[in-house]
């Protein structure tokens, strides 16, 4: 870190004021560093780039140097105050050579290969950039389809996705952000069903998903009745499905894998500013964005831990002060349109012809802290509606006055503000509600308007030495209220939470409720209380329990259709590690739903790790290498490998050790395998130690009659072998440094070094 004072010219300085988490993930996220990768500028110093950087926008409209100077340093009051931040991207990028301050793009996808493959480079551009994309693919036609150029078949939307997701893993390698990706189809596509199941396997591990609901699809699944299957390339309706049992299953799988996701796509239609423009297809990949096709996001956040006032009669929300930081922030993001320098020339066109912005709020469970109301109660949803009513009127008066300095966005002609009684503004929309996780780290806050994850939390440092991390406003509390002590907050730590701990007074466990503590209906009710007030939509992930059950999951979606969500995202604890790792808590249970679901018998996914041993057996062919795996719910998988000889032999042993795999995972009973493999003959049989081989077939058959008896007697081995194809973030540990991650408003965050998978 460099020694240098900050800049003259501003007021506060910021360095010794952050946490040392907070620095932590500054220096390695934000500051600028030099070619061995050694931080360049202090926290103030990017604090002053930006606020710099984002105020010489006003020249645009016919500021002085001295007028650009003194809006610099209120846009850096205003950052380092910590009561806004601007999303990631600004804070990365402003002021330096990249000049790419959007988090986030929608691209479209028609049914051309021109067209996907103009979109797979343009995905390319905007992840190198540092932005995430989201895509619908809702155009493209069905698999199977008619390619009258070539006279063949399409493969489907799945089967570009992939080229999008090997794209994105290309890319990323050597990104400071990792690329992220949304995938959105419809529900009456005719391939639904594959989307739906596309992620059950671990494949698309760039990708979040979520399916597109109509209105007219929840209506058949509360009728019990067939909705229509829309083939894209002719409009035709090409066939019908039960719609109850294609809910079932896009619960089913959500539970077991926590994907896909919903977005209630007519809903976001509704509130599209721009219908003249088109449709909204897709978001960005947190679901909180809906977008235009070429459209981007800018976003920033309030920091509402910031604004309670302490007066004679209580707690409360510090109304003027909101009011005036609502108003400068909007003027930031406004600046930050004209200073930003878009990767593709289409999204400059559309992003300053609509001006879109989106400002949101985090630190909401510290307000509600700190005003002592419990997150899952009827005053703090009521609170909820009053804070983003008003900060929705506040941004959008701070737009109405900047459309009278500036004019309004290139695009109003036409839109939803476009008729006699309308609103002149600046900016198509104002407010957004976008996940803050790193951010929130940063402000020390909690993320967006989730409540906390945890009061207390273990960190593994260096040396494997670990350190307890507390909510600084749960350990002020203890330490004033006499309850305070190491030992306690380790147990907190280990708990999860304060709830039912008897050495916490119960009115504390009652306002430091943590995500597991919250039914899911809370969940709901709360990301439905900030939505009525919000342009765009609200990031919000519904938490459950392990053992929560598909009805759960059934009734947050039926829920959130009542009361007017945009999307839902949910995480069932350890379904990820049921995903792609097979030890641990869950026990596969996601597998066995997926096996469950409607539809043929397919494999459960393939786990991360497993057991499994190696024998060499000596056949007519020569040498065979037989591998066998097995996990909790017993033997999973096969792999072959023959000498030297090759050829036909070694590729027919390959089909057969595919194919006993597939059977395995699909729950076949590996007695079943075993019986039919065993007696196979081929024209040159062998002896081996043991006795007769009679076959490769037969060998294989041996061998997992050895593995079985292990496996039954308690005597497998312990070697691990682990697979590298999956994220660590989908089993529940942070890829960087090994911490635990929080699931939460459609992300996954580390808080112990800042790590992010939509960042």
């Amino acid at each position: 870190m460099p020694d240098a004072a900050p800049k003259t010219g501003y007021s506060r300085a910021i360095d010794d004021l952050l946490s040392p988490n907070s620095v932590k993930v500054l220096q390695k996220r934000y500051l600028k560093k030099d070619e061995e990768g050694n931080a360049v500028e202090r926290p103030s110093d990017m604090f002053a780039r930006v606020a710099e950087n984002i105020a010489s926008a006003e020249r645009t409209w016919g500021a002085a140097d001295a007028q650009v100077a003194e809006i610099a340093r209120d846009f850096y009051e205003l950052m380092t105050s910590l009561e806004f931040l601007p999303n990631s991207p600004t804070l990365m990028n402003a002021g330096r050579e990249l000049q790419q301050l959007s988090a986030c793009f929608v691209l479209p996808v028609d049914d051309s290969m021109e067209s996907i493959f103009g979109a797979v480079r343009d995905t390319a551009l905007i992840h190198k950039s540092g932005g995430g994309t989201g895509f619908s693919f809702s155009r493209l036609r069905p698999g199977g389809d008619q390619v009258r150029s070539t006279q063949g078949v399409s493969s489907g939307p799945v089967s570009f996705m992939r080229v999008f997701n090997q794209a994105t893993e290309a890319v990323k390698q050597g990104g400071t952000r990792r690329g992220a990706n949304m995938g959105v189809l419809r529900i009456d596509h005719p391939d639904i069903l594959a989307f739906i199941k596309c992620k059950a396997d671990g494949d698309f591990a760039n990708f979040n998903i979520s399916v597109a609901l109509t209105e007219r699809f929840m209506e058949a699944v509360k009728a019990g009745t067939d909705y229509d299957l829309i083939n894209p390339r002719t409009k035709d309706v090409v066939g019908q499905m039960d719609a109850r049992e294609v809910y079932d299953l896009i619960v089913q799988m959500a539970w077991a894998t926590g994907d896909p996701g919903i977005i209630f796509i007519d809903r976001m239609n509704r509130d599209n500013p721009t219908p003249q423009l088109g449709e909204i297809e897709s978001t960005n990949p947190c679901g909180e964005q809906p977008l235009l096709p070429y459209e981007a996001c800018n976003l920033g956040s309030v920091n509402l831990a910031r604004f309670v006032a302490y007066g004679e009669s209580g707690a409360d929300v510090d109304w003027d002060r909101l009011g005036d930081v609502v108003h400068r922030a909007v003027r930031f993001l406004d600046d930050v349109i004209e200073v930003n320098q878009y990767p593709i020339e289409r999204i400059s066109e559309m992003a300053r012809g609509n001006r879109k912005i989106g400002l949101g709020v985090m630190g909401w469970a510290d307000m509600l802290i700190k005003m002592e109301i419990a997150y899952d109660s009827d005053e703090a949803v009521a609170l909820a509606e009053k804070v983003m009513g008003f900060v929705q009127a506040e941004a959008r008066a701070a737009s109405v006055k900047l459309a009278g300095e500036r004019d309004v966005f290139p695009n109003f002609e036409g839109s939803v503000y476009d008729t006699p009684e309308g609103t002149r503004m600046r900016n198509a929309t104002v407010t957004t509600i976008a996940p803050t996780g790193t951010l929130s780290i940063m402000a020390n806050c909690s993320s967006g308007v989730e409540p906390l994850f945890a009061v207390s939390y273990v960190r593994t440092v260096m040396d494997n030495d670990r350190l307890i991390e507390v909510n600084p406003a749960f350990e002020e509390m203890a330490v004033r209220r006499g309850f305070y002590s190491q030992e306690l907050m380790a147990l907190i730590a280990e708990h999860g939470s304060v709830r039912d701990l008897d050495d916490v007074p119960r009115d504390i466990q009652r306002s430091f409720v943590t995500a597991h503590d919250i039914s899911p209906e809370w969940h709901i009710r709360m990301q439905s209380a900030f939505q009525k007030n919000t342009d765009n939509a609200v990031s919000k992930t519904v938490n459950f329990s392990s053992d929560a059950t598909p009805d759960d999951v059934e009734n947050v979606y039926d829920l959130a259709y009542q009361l007017g969500v945009k999307g839902v995202t949910i995480y069932r604890d350890g379904s990820k590690e049921g995903q792609v790792l097979s030890t641990g808590r869950t026990g596969g249970a996601g597998e066995a739903a997926i096996s469950n679901v409607h539809g043929p018998l397919e494999p459960r996914p393939r786990p991360i790790v497993t057991q499994g041993r190696t024998e060499k057996i000596q056949t007519g062919c020569g040498n065979l290498y037989v591998t066998v795996n097995w996990d909790e719910q017993g033997m999973c998988e096969v792999f072959t490998q023959m000498g030297k000889s090759g050829g036909c032999a070694a590729s027919q042993a390959e089909a057969l050790s595919r194919m006993i795999s597939v059977s395995l995972r699909a729950g076949v009973d590996p007695e079943a395998i075993m019986k039919h493999l065993r007696g196979i003959r081929c024209p040159s049989p062998s002896w081996a130690e043991g006795g007769k081989v009679l076959s490769c077939a037969d060998a294989v058959g041996i061998v997992m009659e050895h593995a079985m008896g292990l496996i039954e007697t308690g005597e497998a081995g312990r070697g691990i072998s682990k697979s590298t194809d999956s994220l660590d973030y989908l089993s529940g540990a942070c890829p960087e440094c090994g911490g635990s991650l929080e699931h939460e408003s459609g992300c996954a965050v580390c808080r112990a070094c800042g790590f992010s998978k939509c960042a």
